[in-house]
């Protein structure tokens, strides 16, 4: 039962379930979903409404997708979604762990292993390591995956990504997947470039905006709606959604997600100073402030009255600018975004002595999902003239967002 259920009125809300799978002529099925809503406006996430999913796990085998973030909150702390499911006898026998593995320890980039879970015994099966797409073998014997992951909201965050290939094996092997719901501290914008069909992979595997301002379970259904799935398949898809959220709420993640975004401010600047991932600049990894600052030995010091030195430390072994002095700036500070903002990007590199140094123009076009961005930014055009180069792009992909939305 939910923590804080109070007084209950039930409404109803439509769900993407049941849909043809592995070859078959697409066909989708709605069913409803009931919803408890109480006089409390606390956002409550799915993991939380048992009442809602228990009935489907009810003597099925299990596999969960999860890691750190995948707890049921009590009033004075939270319980791992697997340690709830296990002491309600559900039948979890395997777990499928991400990037950075099932407890978030392991660095961006950093190959995760198959293991052992200690507490619960459980065999571990990363999804970071020589696979990042469950394999047959790996989800024989299960009748139902759950997923259910904190994500930001950014697209080459890459939750997005391992949660597309879950559904796509899934599909495969004909299995439903059943995803618990989790709000979007960025889901109160769309904005960025969108990512071209010919740079997609795994830190874009579809044709979405930067930013796309949808939770998890939202995009779940317009993965699995919009043929997004190898071989236009479709998965049977069951969303549980959240209690008294919308787009707008601004929600404070309780457990950071990964080792590099610690704090709201963290998360909030990550769609902007993710950027610099794909340059040679240093975005805070390596030291407390992750993604709240940014900076480079080869930045002009005169223009900058800010400086730091990355170190290895937690999540960032190898930090860019390790043992460097970076002039740069400071944004923990920073209010709110709205909107993602290219004036650091711009900044640094008008600030750059040698441009030659700046871009890793790979990783950048993959980060901003197009070789464009780069383009724009080497010929000097403003934040304004890029901007207005996204808004085509943005404005087709609201009209498509729109069908899937759960929540105002």
């Amino acid at each position: 039962m939910p923590i804080l259920s109070i007084f209950k009125s039930t409404v109803l809300l439509l769900v993407l379930l049941f849909s043809s799978c592995k070859g078959q002529e697409k066909e989708s099925k709605l069913t409803t979903v009931s919803v408890e809503t109480d006089s409390i406006s606390k956002i409550s996430v799915a993991a939380n409404r048992t009442e809602e999913y228990l009935p489907l796990l009810k003597n099925k085998v299990i596999g969960v997708v999860a890691n750190q973030t995948s707890v049921v909150f009590k009033e004075n702390g939270h319980t791992h979604l697997v340690d709830s499911l296990i002491s309600l006898k559900v039948g979890v026998k395997k777990v499928f762990a991400p990037e950075h593995g099932f407890r978030g320890k392991a660095d961006a980039g950093e190959l995760v292993k198959d293991g052992l879970d200690t507490k619960t015994g459980l065999p571990i099966i990363s999804l970071y390591g020589k696979n990042k797409k469950p394999s047959k073998e790996q989800l024989e014997g299960l009748d139902l995956v759950i997923f259910d992951i904190q994500d930001v909201g950014v697209r080459f965050y890459t939750y997005i990504a391992t949660l597309q290939l879950v559904m796509e094996a899934c599909a495969e092997s004909n299995i439903p997947i059943v995803v618990l719901d989790r709000p979007n501290p960025n889901g109160h914008y769309i904005d960025g470039p969108t990512m071209k069909k010919e740079h997609t992979g795994f830190l874009g595997m579809t044709t979405i905006p930067l930013v796309y301002g949808m939770t998890i379970g939202e995009y779940a259904r317009m993965i699995n709606a919009e043929g997004w799935l190898k071989g236009d398949t479709t998965v049977a898809l069951t969303v549980v959604p959240l209690k008294n959220y919308k787009h707008h709420s601004e929600y404070h993640v309780p457990i950071r997600p990964s080792p590099n975004l610690p704090n709201d401010v963290s998360i909030n600047l990550y769609p902007s100073l993710g950027l610099f991932e794909g340059t040679n600049v240093n975005a805070g990894r390596g030291t407390e402030f992750q993604f709240q600052r940014y900076g480079a030995s080869f930045l002009d010091s005169v223009q900058y009255d800010f400086s730091y030195v990355p170190k290895p430390n937690f999540g960032s072994k190898h930090p860019k600018e390790q043992g460097k002095t970076s002039f740069g700036r400071d944004l923990s500070q920073s209010e709110r975004m709205e909107s993602v903002s290219l004036q650091w990007l711009l900044d640094a590199y008008q600030n750059t002595l040698d441009r030659s140094k700046f871009f890793i123009t790979a990783s950048f076009t993959k980060h901003a999902g197009t070789p464009e961005l780069q383009k724009q930014i080497e010929e000097g055009q403003s934040e304004s003239e890029i901007k207005a180069s996204w808004k085509q792009d943005l404005d087709a992909f609201k009209k498509i967002r729109q069908k899937y939305l759960i929540y105002d």
